[in-house]
C-alpha cells in the first residue's frame, strides 16, 4: 500500500468532543472526544474511505 498524508481538521463541538473532516476526502468525517482520539480515529477513517475507494476502482486523491 502506497504511503500517504493528509491534513485532518479537528473542530470543537459546543456539546464537547471534536468533529474531525478531512478537505481532500469530500465525506469522509468522524468524531471524538480528546485530540489523541481524533488522530488516532482520523487514521482508521482515512483507511477505510481509501479502501473503499480501491474496492469500487476510484482514484485515491491526494492531499491538496
Amino acid at each position: 500500500m502506497k504511503q500517504r498524508t493528509y491534513h485532518i481538521l479537528l473542530t470543537p463541538e459546543d456539546e464537547g468532543g471534536f468533529s474531525v473532516a478531512f478537505p481532500a476526502l469530500p465525506g469522509c468525517f468522524t468524531q471524538c472526544e480528546t485530540i489523541e482520539e481524533g488522530v488516532e480515529m482520523a487514521k482508521e477513517a482515512i483507511n477505510l474511505y481509501i479502501e473503499s475507494l480501491e474496492e469500487d476502482g476510484k482514484p485515491v486523491p491526494d492531499d491538496k
